[in-house]
């Protein structure tokens, strides 16, 4: 009964003003199985151990909790943002890589890399709703406001797989390029973006058809087409611009989200792997995942501010401002 109270509280506790907009810049850490948290002019304040290889990461709406997938203990770890302690972790099945909550943040949905399934947990009863069968190595979880529909990528069936959430089983399939990583939609929600890690290429779906529509390629000046391994995305709140990690090839591609043209490549650490942008939108932070650094990124000059020291491959940015 206790277990279940802690549940309850930590679901649905309302958020404090100490613990709201902290201007905190969280780095999960891969290899060295901690948070470096950061405060908003970016000196390290704290490093947090955490169940191991800490990947995604989000903040619940309320901004009180960090929740990250720890995909080698099979758990999601569960973060007090204010007191920066852990407070909480919700089993999952094998290696959870990506995670996303349902709008009313009752629900989790949790790829498991290892058993090739989308894990639908009740975060209230801790219970596992639906086991939906997926490819191989599901990976990016998107599920968008006003919609029974989520998708999860599948990075060895390029393909992805567009799931009803309340049912729990798979409607569609998109077959796209080579090893799909993640996803970021529109904000008028038209538009699902994959990234293609493989095939270098980031794929434009309309939800409503479900059919491709674009398909977009980036070659930073001095690369050849195989470095450019495209994983982490992010889009300012109008639409208009949108970043795109390049992984291998060092770069983050700045584009203009509707016409779809490139703005600039900006270089910054090795293996770009995901890009975070702060409420503002005028920095943006990328985590590079092979020289074990964050970049900053002007957001108005589209050039790197600085590069500063995380833990052993950094994975995932979110920023609490």
């Amino acid at each position: 009964m206790r277990f279940i109270l802690l549940a309850i509280f930590l679901v649905f506790a309302p958020a404090t003003s100490s613990a709201l907009n902290t201007g905190r810049i969280f780095v999960s850490n891969e290899k060295s199985h901690d948070i470096y948290v950061y405060d908003a002019d970016f000196n390290l304040i704290k490093q947090i151990e955490t169940s191991q290889r800490p990947r995604d990461m989000k903040l619940n709406a309320a901004r009180t909790l960090l929740y990250v997938a720890c995909g080698d203990d099979d758990i999601i770890d569960v973060i007090d943002v204010e007191t920066l302690e852990i407070v909480d972790g919700i089993p999952t099945g094998p290696s959870p890589e990506v995670f996303e909550f349902s709008p009313d943040e009752s629900q989790i949905y949790v790829s498991n890399e290892e058993d090739s399934m989308l894990e639908i947990i009740d975060l209230l009863a801790r219970i596992t709703v639906h086991d939906v069968p997926t490819g191989a190595e599901p990976e990016g979880v998107i599920a968008p406001a006003g919609s029974n529909k989520l998708y999860v990528t599948s990075e060895v069936a390029d393909m992805v797989h567009v799931v009803d959430r309340d049912k729990g089983v798979v409607t569609n399939n998109i077959i796209v390029g080579t090893r799909p990583r993640r996803f970021v939609i529109t904000p008028d929600t038209n538009e699902l973006w994959v990234s293609a890690e493989l095939s270098s290429e980031i794929y434009v779906i309309d939800r409503t058809s479900e059919e491709i529509t674009e398909i977009l390629e980036f070659l930073p000046p001095g690369f050849r087409p195989e470095d450019v391994t495209p994983v982490g995305m992010a889009l300012t709140r109008d639409g208009g611009i949108g970043l795109i990690s390049l992984g291998r090839a060092n770069h983050v591609a700045i584009i203009d989200a509707r016409s779809k043209e490139l703005l600039s490549y900006v270089l910054v650490g090795r293996r770009a792997w995901s890009v975070a942008l702060s409420r503002d939108e005028k920095i943006a932070v990328v985590a590079n995942g092979l020289s074990d650094d964050i970049t900053l990124i002007d957001m108005q000059t589209y050039r790197p501010i600085r590069s500063i020291p995380a833990g052993r491959v950094p994975h995932t940015v979110v920023i609490d401002d």
